[in-house]
């Protein structure tokens, strides 16, 4: 494939939304997303919803959803034929996502038909002659899109390596590399509700895709003039042919091997007692493996949430940082007196992390100190001699590693919003500049460490999690106390997040002027805080960092505040972030310094807040 570092970044995964409500509503040049055919494009753009859903329903080679199609188209509701029929999924920060259903705005046997397709031209048009290595979660229907990618390959002359079970999504990530593959796919809507499903793309080095690989799969999908035309093999035939193999027990067993290979010190193990759930998801036996391979035997996992479930009857959102999901773990802990609570979503590649806070009362981390906490584990940890170390995140994550990078004698670098741009130009980087990238994370709990995997890995994160509080045990401290160490030495960093919502095609301008009047207005101060320098990246401020231009504005500020504006691509908002930092006073209660740096954040957003005439959400 494409060198993956060289186009601009799209930012979310394309969803089934109203029109003028969809990813690319809000975007400016550099952050759409590539679409198979945008609404209004393709032979069918004259004709209206009912029309077009019946010519899909005849081209659809699933049964099921062609008679659900068929129905709407019966009953006359215009409304759902609208939604069904919006315009095809796109490519985005994790590939394709979206509701299941039967429609061009769904999850379904034709959509995914057309983009193993998509994917299998793309391949032979770049001269590609490994493997696909196919995986899948346990969400409805991923067995199922599974096949169907395995069978759409196989009649395009390419060997399909399909796991043999459910597995987390790392997994498959690091398939790709260690069996030598040109792509891979993974059938996951991670931590979506259970109505979603989804299709992430990687490329052959490991990592997902980004442009300009998604925009060639998109057109190759386009210029299909039928999904039930597509050739297919099935498993059977395939497998005489000699495209077909299974991915078995083994893998797992490499996977762990090189991934125990990141522990840095085994001190401590017999002091931690851990609560985990995967919240219904692929994650525990896995995670449990790992873990063990680390030396964390002391494992108590949430009966409820222990196997995999597509209903998650007990987390109807299961995201590890929505209000309410780690409930269960947590009662776990207060019962078994556990030390650390661990969580990973769905499909196991993100990671949330509890811990204890005094009188039976636990206090979950954020993204930003899990973060901090494990990269300046890493970093501290590793093993001098060879190139510098490289710790990589985002631009709306946390300065804080920054710091820690400098002061650790490391390499340093931000990107854009997805874990295929940490993971890309992590790569690019070792590759041209003698760096060796050791750790990566972005605030929405995804971290990497290492090279195995190029791409978030919620299990390897546990267990360097673990040990960094084991290694605290042992020495006689806590994790809360090593974020209070992290503050006496770099500073209180306090962050926060606001997410304006503007729905419509009304809403898509409001974002735009709001983008606009922060552009023009350059405040010279924002909570106070003198305005030291504006990067705007639609202008190519990231281009010395080798980053394209996208609709991402930031305004630095002194002291090491920062505020970043970024219209969402997934959803119809407009996303701000603001981080402050104040330094730790002698003899100054922490608890006093964080306030500090916490007013300095609420400042900084009652004045963006203000010049952009909004009311505080």
């Amino acid at each position: 494939m494409a060198d993956p570092t060289r186009q601009g970044p799209g930012e979310g995964a394309g969803a089934a939304l109203s029109p003028g409500e969809g990813p690319t509503a809000a975007l400016g040049p550099g952050e759409g997303l590539t679409a198979a055919l945008s609404p209004g494009e393709g032979p069918t753009a004259a004709l209206g919803p009912a029309e077009r859903a019946r010519a899909w329903a005849d081209d659809d080679p699933d049964p099921e959803t062609a008679a659900e199609l068929r129905a709407l188209v019966a009953r006359g509701d215009e409304a759902e034929l609208r939604e069904r029929m919006a315009g095809p999924l796109a490519f985005g920060t994790a590939g394709l996502r979206g509701l299941l259903g039967a429609g061009e705005s769904r999850m379904n046997r034709a959509v995914v038909a057309r983009a193993a397709a998509g994917l299998a031209a793309h391949l032979g048009a770049s001269g590609a002659s490994g493997p696909v290595v196919v995986g899948y979660d346990a969400r409805r229907m991923s067995r199922e899109f599974a096949e169907e990618t395995a069978a759409v390959l196989a009649g395009a002359g390419l060997a399909a390596h399909v796991f043999t079970e459910p597995r987390p999504t790392p997994l498959l990530a690091f398939a790709v590399t260690e069996l030598g593959a040109s792509a891979g796919v993974m059938v996951t809507a991670s931590h979506n509700p259970p109505a979603y499903n989804g299709y992430k793309i990687y490329a052959q080095n490991g990592a997902q895709i980004v442009p300009p690989d998604d925009a060639s799969i998109a057109a190759a999908m386009a210029r299909l003039p039928s999904a039930r035309a597509v050739a297919r093999k099935d498993a059977a035939e395939a497998r005489r042919a000699g495209l077909r193999r299974d991915v078995g027990p083994d893998l797992f067993e490499r996977y762990v091997d090189r991934v125990s290979a990141l522990s840095r010190d085994a001190r401590g193990r017999d002091r931690v007692r851990i609560a985990y759930t995967p919240l219904h998801g692929v994650g525990y036996a896995s995670a449990a493996a790992v873990l063990a391979r680390f030396g964390f035997d002391d494992l108590h996992a949430v009966d409820e949430q222990r196997e995999p479930d597509p209903a998650f009857p007990t987390t109807p959102f299961p995201n590890p940082e929505e209000p309410g999901a780690l409930d269960l773990a947590l009662a776990l802990a207060r019962k078994v007196g556990a030390t650390l609570v661990l969580a990973n979503d769905p499909d196991a590649d993100r990671l949330a992390v509890a811990v204890p806070a005094g009188a039976g009362a636990f206090r979950q981390l954020s993204g930003n100190e899990v973060g901090a906490l494990l990269g300046e584990y890493v970093l501290r940890h590793e093993r001098r001699g060879g190139p510098p170390p490289l710790a990589v995140t985002t631009v709306v994550s946390s300065p804080l590693l920054g710091r820690i990078a400098e002061a650790l004698g490391a390499r340093y670098a931000e990107v854009f919003t997805g874990f295929k741009w940490i993971a890309n130009v992590g790569m690019r980087r070792e590759a041209s500049g003698g760096e060796h990238f050791v750790f990566g994370y972005e605030e929405a709990l995804g971290y990497a460490i290492g090279g195995a995997v190029r791409d978030k890995d919620g299990l390897s994160a546990a267990a360097l999690f673990a040990e960094l509080t084991a290694v605290a045990a042992a020495e006689g401290r806590t994790v809360l106390d090593e974020l209070d160490r992290l503050a006496r030495t770099y500073g209180a960093y306090e962050s926060a997040q606001v997410s304006l919502v503007k729905t419509g095609l009304a809403g898509a301008e409001a974002i735009r002027a709001h983008l606009r009047t922060l552009r023009s207005a350059r405040p010279a101060r924002l909570g106070g805080l003198r305005v030291e320098g504006v990067r705007d990246f639609l202008a190519g401020a990231g281009e010395a960092s080798g980053l394209p231009p996208a609709d991402v504005l930031a305004f630095d500020l002194e002291g090491g505040a920062r505020f970043v504006a970024r219209p969402s691509g997934t959803e119809p908002k407009l996303k701000l972030y603001f981080d402050a930092q104040a330094p730790a006073a002698e003899g100054e209660d922490l608890a006093a310094t964080r306030a500090r740096a916490s007013a300095l954040v609420a400042a900084m957003r009652a004045d963006v807040l203000a010049l952009l005439g909004e009311a505080k959400p």
